[in-house]
């Protein structure tokens, strides 16, 4: 659940059919890594949040543990409600940063639960705030907020899926929605340090920039098994395999690409707004990725060169990654949990 809440809270934009699957298979690798937005160009805009409006749902529990949420009886006001439990006293969240932010959500109406990071299988999510690539329910809520607060949102259809909906979740197009939000840390955008030299068969490396790295692939054939390089080693801690791993990556085909001074991307995590997050080491993503990752540092920048038996084998990706493809990518460890 928590996995498929995720994937809807944020624009589809990247499907990650390199990284996390695809095809008849995409049910055994991770959904998109993005909570997106459901608008549609009819969708009236978010009302703009108040602090409370009766009826109120009232929250039980803990600051880091589940919380219990009572929803009252009545409809719900029809307002966009953002609500501070509990000020934190870190710094405050930004336009742009990327928060680390744990939920619990119900559906108003029902009393449904629909999954959060406290269930068993959930994580935290990385929020960009203020971004309209995921519903106001998360972006614009955390936004103004200190880190280490818990906040309680009642988010009306204008501020979560719209009139459509979110069928899956079994949410319809009238259903409020009630979330908690447990403010953690503000997640770098991206790695930053001097990388090491690269040797000259294996391809160049240009990320300096808060976006898609620009990766140059050698005019010689790639080498035979998996390339796991450290450019930048970071200073967190050792990547165990089960945990979340919060990321920016970068990909490209290396036999499409070979000799070219800039190569094409398949697929990068920069489009969708947000750091891309999996569970790394079970499976749910590419055994290159899981091989790769496990083991190294939060804050590392990662050069992954998988051979096809690692990746995708035989099975085309389409016209940028044909069959057989050997796969670079340039991976940003941001975090993990």
């Amino acid at each position: 659940m928590r996995r498929r809440l995720a994937a809807a809270l944020i624009v589809p934009a990247l499907m990650l059919t390199a990284a996390c699957g695809g095809g008849d298979d995409s049910d055994k690798k991770a959904d998109s890594p993005t909570p997106t937005a459901s608008a549609t160009p009819t969708q009236p805009a978010a009302p703009k949040p108040v602090s409370s409006a009766a009826p109120m749902p009232t929250v039980a529990g803990e600051l880091g543990k589940k919380p219990t949420i009572t929803i009252p009886k009545g409809e719900p006001s029809g307002k966009f409600v953002v609500n501070t439990l509990t000020a934190g006293t870190g710094p405050v969240v930004k336009k742009n940063d990327q928060v680390v932010t744990k939920f619990t959500g119900k559906i108003w109406k029902s009393g449904k639960e629909i999954g959060g990071s406290y269930d068993k299988g959930g994580a935290a999510q990385v929020i960009p705030a203020g971004s309209p690539t995921i519903i106001p329910a998360f972006s614009d809520a955390v936004l103004g907020q200190k880190v280490g607060s818990r906040v309680l949102v009642v988010a009306p259809p204008a501020a979560a899926f719209g009139a459509q909906g979110k069928q899956e979740l079994g949410i319809t197009a009238t259903d409020t929605l009630v979330f908690v939000l447990d403010i953690g840390q503000i997640m770098p955008i991206q790695v930053t340090g001097t990388q090491s030299a690269i040797p000259s068969d294996l391809p160049k490396v240009d990320a300096e920039k808060a976006e898609a790295a620009k990766i140059t692939v050698p005019k010689n054939d790639p080498p035979k098994t998996l390339v796991d390089k450290v450019l930048i080693e970071g200073t967190g801690d050792v990547i165990k395999s089960g945990q979340t791993v919060y990321m920016q990556y970068s990909g490209a085909a290396w036999k499409p690409n070979e000799g070219k001074d800039t190569a094409k991307l398949f697929d990068d995590s920069w489009k969708t707004g947000a750091p891309f997050s999996t569970v790394i080491g079970q499976g749910q993503v590419i055994e290159g990725w899981d091989k790769g990752l496990v083991g190294k540092k939060v804050g590392s920048r990662v050069l992954l060169v998988i051979p096809p038996e690692q990746a995708y084998k035989a099975e085309a990706k389409g016209a940028d990654l044909p069959a057989n493809s050997t796969l670079v990518f340039v991976v940003d460890i941001l975090g993990a949990v």
